[in-house]
């Protein structure tokens, strides 16, 4: 299974003609495609390098290239050959990439540049050679930094498999959203507790191993069911065990202990674990071929040169599209704005205990209102006068309840008309938030729906500024909702929408 690592073998096997025209276009046609976004392949590599969830993801590259190698004495066999349909998944990507800029979304942006440089792999090397190479560019998927948006279900799963175990071993709790609450203390689910960044890293490790130690697809099916689950049910354990932990001594031994395993005991533990499991069941021999280069006929070629030259225009493509479009002036952002001031309700000072987090916003203005009842809101008006990178309306990190801050998401509840409405939680106080969000032409609570609506005003021209209205109260009491101050004041405020035009300049 492991072919001898010698350069001269490399050398011989694939710098012999045909194959170096056709790796110095790629060669080339990655390059070009990589100059062309090289502000989302830097972006991809300092998400690498920052970010702890996806450091693994620096190991991507040499695991490819070591696949490759593993792959050489079959790859000698087969002749390279220029294939114009490989370009379909460079447009696709391209077409992803396009939708991701106006939308604001750097996953497809990022997914939009990998699946590029697959398709160009595949239309300059063939048929052929890319199914004998299916895994290594199947693999290059995991160069996407990709999973951080699974954090929010993951909080709610860990707390909730935490309870059960709870209520097992006998120790009162009580759950609110991520939150539980025991005899010894109180405990957040954090971000960094969700288990996204072994879950990430394991998903990636799965893959690798159901391909190098298997040869079946059920058992590979399963080994990689098996890397997904686990991983899950271990951080609920881990959460479980701290929260356990501390009701049998203390919260600070319990949070020095939790640090301590975390860091590198209890998943190391968990990886040889699953190792161990699986270790009888590996099919694959250890000088087995990865395969049969007769069962891979070239198929027609395609001229070289023009299909490579066609990936790179394919990848520039949106860009240019994207400039065009963003060049279309935008209105400024008014440098004043009065928040209005509904009848019936006196304007206070903004609250002092929360605040919404939307990042990169041009004007953010709160205030506090309170009316003859003696119900106090607050108002909220955030105004981007054009998203961009690191300045979406929605997004991780941004609303009402900004990750890091003292106030966690519990739930949902019901929304009014054109709104989302959510409980969020801190210390054992609740709020409820209303949200509306202006793009385009459109009044919504949808995130996603803000989404489709920056989408098509970046890409077909239309109001590019984008207002969120949120409109807070903090509950009177324990199990009594605030809905009711909100409904009252958002009646005496009138149209939501009028308000964001007000507050963007274009009324």
């Amino acid at each position: 299974m492991t072919a001898a690592l010698h350069p001269a073998r490399l050398r011989e096997g694939l710098a012999a003609s045909p194959w170096s025209r056709h790796l110095a276009a790629l060669g080339l046609a990655w390059a070009a495609i990589l100059l062309i976004l090289h502000r989302d392949a830097g972006e991809i590599v300092a998400i690498w390098w920052n970010s702890s969830t996806f450091n693994h993801c620096l190991l991507i590259p040499p695991i490819i290239a070591w696949l490759v190698w593993q792959r050489l004495p079959e790859l000698r066999r087969l002749a390279p050959a220029a294939w114009a349909p490989g370009l379909a998944l460079v447009a696709a990507g391209a077409l992803g990439w396009l939708l991701g800029e106006a939308s604001g979304i750097d996953l497809a942006r990022h997914a939009g540049l990998v699946l590029m440089l697959q398709g160009a792999a595949i239309a300059c090397l063939g048929p052929a050679v890319s199914r004998g190479l299916a895994f290594p560019i199947f693999f290059a998927l995991f160069l996407i930094p990709a999973g951080e948006e699974l954090v929010p279900a993951l909080q709610t799963l860990t707390a909730r498999l935490a309870m059960a175990m709870l209520g097992l071993a006998g120790v009162p709790a009580h759950l609110e959203g991520i939150f539980i609450t025991t005899a010894s203390g109180y405990f957040e689910v954090a971000e960094a507790c969700a288990g996204a960044k072994f879950l990430i890293a394991m998903t990636a490790f799965g893959a690798l191993v159901a391909n190098v130690c298997f040869r079946s697809w059920p058992r590979r099916i399963a080994f990689m069911a098996v890397s997904i689950v686990v991983p899950i049910l271990a951080n609920g354990v881990r959460a479980w065990g701290t929260i356990h932990i501390a009701h049998l001594t203390s919260v600070e031994f319990a949070a020095g202990f939790d640090h301590v395993v975390y860091g590198g005991i209890f998943f190391a533990i968990v990886i040889a674990l699953i190792l161990g499991l699986a270790w009888p069941f590996f099919d694959r021999g250890a000088n087995e071929p990865w395969f049969d280069p007769a069962e891979l006929p070239p198929g027609k070629g395609s001229r070289l040169g023009p299909v490579a030259a066609a990936a790179v225009a394919l990848a520039a493509l949106p860009l240019a599209w994207s400039a065009a479009i963003s060049a279309s002036a935008t209105r400024p952002v008014p440098q004043s704005f009065e928040l209005p001031q509904p009848a019936g309700w006196a304007r206070l000072p903004p609250a002092s205990d929360w605040r919404p987090g939307f990042a990169g916003a041009d004007r953010l203005v709160m205030a506090r209102y309170r009316d003859a009842q003696g119900r106090t809101v607050d108002l909220a008006v955030a105004v981007y006068a054009r998203q961009s990178e690191g300045r979406e309306l929605v997004g991780f990190g941004q609303g009402a309840a900004p990750p890091g801050g003292r106030w966690a998401w519990t739930g949902d509840v019901p929304a009014p008309p054109g709104g989302r409405a959510e409980r969020i939680a801190s210390h054992g106080v609740v709020r409820e938030v209303v949200s509306f969000y202006r793009v385009g032409d459109i009044l919504t609570g949808s995130g996603m729906g803000v989404k489709v609506e920056t989408m098509k005003t970046r890409l077909l021209g239309g109001p590019q500024r984008a207002v969120a209205v949120l409109v807070s109260a903090r509950a009177p009491a324990t199990g009594v909702s605030p809905r009711p101050a909100i409904d009252a004041f958002l009646a005496d405020l009138g149209p939501v929408d009028r308000l964001a035009d007000r507050a963007a300049g274009l009324d």
